[in-house]
């Protein structure tokens, strides 16, 4: 026989507890969760915005027909073109200028005409005073017909990279000058 005492013993006073989560609990989980998915939401964008420019591969730029090799003479001459580009999603077309000349060995020349010392644009043979030169008018900096810097300027004029095609001179990326060194 088993009394009331012996039951006792089997059973706890106190029902089993279930692991139950307070209130406290429920709402640290529900708003830390909410934190983060929000955070997420804000940061994913900033590390897209930076990772994105790496993943995509630059393309060899593009040559862009601008004048025909037989007009081209030794004289530099001025010559305008037009550049489509797409910066976004908005697309516009930027109008450049090149100085193009060929030297006494038939090799053609395309000059960038944006002077090194604060960006004017500079001019052929429009300085008097200094005749078969590129002269800026702003601050009156000079380079050869290579581009070499004479005066004002740190840097010689920069180059067009040139490909010749079916007559044409063909123009792509502006590139530091490499032929202005060899002029003495």
């Amino acid at each position: 026989m088993s009394s009331h005492n012996d039951q006792q013993d089997i059973w706890p006073e106190q029902p089993p507890s279930r692991k139950e989560m307070s209130r406290r609990q429920f709402l640290t989980y529900t708003l830390g969760g909410a934190t983060a998915f929000m955070g997420a939401g804000a940061i994913l964008p900033m590390v897209r915005f930076v990772v994105d420019p790496i993943l995509h591969k630059k393309g060899a730029g593009d040559f862009i027909k601008v004048a025909e090799i037989s007009k081209i003479t030794e004289e530099p001459q001025e010559f305008t073109f037009e550049l489509k580009q797409k910066d976004g999603w908005y697309d516009s077309t930027a109008t450049l200028t090149a100085w193009i000349r060929k030297d006494a060995k038939g090799d053609i020349y395309a000059l960038s005409p944006i002077c090194k010392h604060l960006g004017c644009t500079v001019g052929w043979n429009n300085d008097k005073a200094h005749p078969d030169e590129y002269h800026c008018p702003c601050h009156g900096a000079r380079y050869t017909k290579l581009g070499k810097n004479l005066e004002v300027a740190p840097k010689p004029l920069d180059q067009y990279k040139t490909k010749f095609d079916n007559g044409w001179v063909l123009l792509g990326d502006i590139v530091p000058n490499t032929v202005a060194s060899e002029e003495a």
